[in-house]
C-alpha cells in the first residue's frame, strides 16, 4: 500500500460581530470581504450568510505549519474587519442574536440552498470547523470514512462552543449540530465497500437533479470533492486556537492510525450507525460531561478515559506526525472545559454580580471576540 500524504489543511468559519452592539453584523460593507480578499488571496471567502466569513489554511505537512498560517488568517481577518467596526467570532452560535434578522450571500449557489431548503437554509447563522487529512488514493478514502465514523463524536465533545441559541441556553453544549442537522444529507455518512459504490450512489442524485456535485453531501465527515482528502465536517469552532490545533492533531493521527492498522493487515472494528449516533447524540448534549458509550464494554466512559485510550493508540503515529503536544493539550480541554463550558459559566458570573440578562449575553460576546484573538 502507497503510504498517503497525511497533510493538513483547516477550515473555520466565524461569525463577525458589531464591536459597538455586539449583534451579528448582518449587513458587513462589502470593501471589508474585498480587503480581506486582497490581503488573503485565495484563502478567504463569503459563506452561506453575508454575517460569515471563511478562512481555510494552505496545504500543511505538520499541525506545527497549520498553527502559524491559522493565527495569520484570524489576525488579518480581525485586523480589517476592526477597521470597519467588526469582529470574528469563532464560536459555532452567536450567544443572541436571530437568524431572522440575516440574509443570504449573493451568490448563485446560496441562491440555490436558500431557494430548495426554504426556512431550514435561513436558520443556518451557524459556523463549524473542517479538517482535511491527504489521503490521495479514493478506494483508501472510502475505507478510512467507513472506520473513522467511530471516532467522530471523541472530537465533536472536545470541541463544543454553541450552548447558546436566540439568547436562550439551549441545553446543549453544541446546539449548533441540531440547527444543521436539518438539512438534508447530513449527519453520519453511509458504508460503502469501495469507491465505486460511493460514486453510484452520489451518481443517481446528480442524475435526478437534486444537486450538482458530491459537495452538496454535509456529511460529518466525506471525501472532499475538492481535495484528495478524507474532511471531517462534524466539530464546532473553538474561539482558542490551541484547541482547534489539539483536535486537527487528534483527528490527523487516529487518521495515521487506521492507515497503520491497514498496513498491518488490520482494521478498526465496525459499528453499526445506530450506536454511533447514540453517541454523536451523547457529545452534541453533553460534551465532555457525561462520557460515551464504550460499545465492547456496554457502558458510558468518562471522556478523561476515552481520551486516554485514544492518545495511547495513537501516541506512535502523533509522534511521526510531530504533533504530540498539540495532541496532548487535549487533555487541557478536559480539564478547563470547551467554550461552552466557558461561555455559560461567564454568563452565570454576570448574572450572578447584577448585570441585565443583555449585559451578560453581551459579556460572552467580549469573551469570544477576546478568545478568537489571543495566543495568535
Amino acid at each position: 500500500m502507497t503510504e498517503p500524504a497525511l497533510s493538513l489543511g483547516i477550515e473555520e468559519e466565524y461569525l463577525l460581530v458589531d464591536l459597538e452592539t455586539r449583534e451579528v453584523a448582518a449587513d458587513p460593507p462589502p470593501e471589508m470581504l474585498a480587503e480581506c480578499e486582497a490581503r488573503i488571496p485565495d484563502l478567504v471567502k463569503p459563506e452561506f450568510l453575508t454575517s460569515q466569513i471563511e478562512v481555510a489554511t494552505p496545504v500543511c505537512r505538520v499541525c506545527k505549519d497549520a498553527r502559524g498560517e491559522l493565527s495569520w488568517l484570524r489576525r488579518t481577518v480581525a485586523e480589517v474587519s476592526r477597521k470597519y467596526g467588526l469582529a470574528p467570532i469563532a464560536a459555532s452560535t452567536h450567544p443572541f442574536s436571530q437568524w431572522r434578522s440575516q440574509r443570504h450571500t449573493d451568490r448563485a449557489r446560496y441562491h440555490t440552498l436558500a431557494r430548495d431548503m426554504q426556512a431550514v437554509a435561513r436558520r443556518l447563522l451557524i459556523c463549524g470547523m473542517h479538517v482535511h487529512v491527504g489521503i490521495d488514493d479514493d478506494e483508501l478514502r472510502i475505507d478510512l470514512m467507513n472506520q473513522v465514523s467511530y471516532f467522530l463524536p471523541h472530537l465533536l465533545a472536545l470541541s463544543t462552543s454553541s450552548p447558546f441559541w436566540l439568547g436562550e441556553d439551549s441545553g446543549l453544549k453544541s446546539y449548533r449540530l441540531s440547527v444543521f442537522d436539518e438539512l438534508p444529507r447530513t449527519g453520519l455518512p453511509s458504508h460503502f465497500d469501495s469507491w465505486g459504490e460511493y460514486k453510484r450512489h452520489v451518481d443517481v442524485l446528480v442524475s435526478a437533479g437534486m444537486f450538482d456535485d458530491a459537495s452538496m453531501l454535509w456529511w460529518d465527515v466525506r471525501p472532499s470533492c475538492r481535495f484528495q482528502t478524507l474532511e471531517m465536517r462534524i466539530t464546532d469552532v473553538c474561539p482558542r486556537i490551541d484547541d482547534a490545533l489539539a483536535i486537527a492533531a487528534l483527528y490527523q493521527s487516529v487518521i495515521r492510525m487506521l492507515v497503520r492498522l491497514r498496513r498491518e493487515n488490520k482494521r478498526w472494528r465496525a459499528y453499526d450507525k445506530m450506536l454511533i449516533e447514540e453517541n454523536r447524540w451523547r457529545a452534541k448534549r453533553y460534551g465532555i460531561d457525561e462520557g460515551l458509550i464504550d460499545f465492547g464494554k456496554g457502558q458510558v466512559v468518562p471522556c478523561a478515559d476515552l481520551l486516554e485510550e485514544l492518545i495511547d493508540l495513537t501516541k506512535q503515529d502523533a509522534e511521526e506526525l510531530d504533533c504530540v503536544n498539540e495532541l496532548l493539550h487535549c487533555r487541557h480541554i478536559l480539564k478547563i472545559g470547551t467554550s461552552a463550558h466557558r461561555q455559560l459559566a461567564t454568563f452565570a458570573a454576570a448574572m450572578e454580580a447584577g448585570r441585565s440578562r443583555e449585559e451578560a449575553l453581551q459579556g460572552v460576546v467580549d469573551m469570544l471576540i477576546e478568545e478568537t484573538v489571543s495566543g495568535l
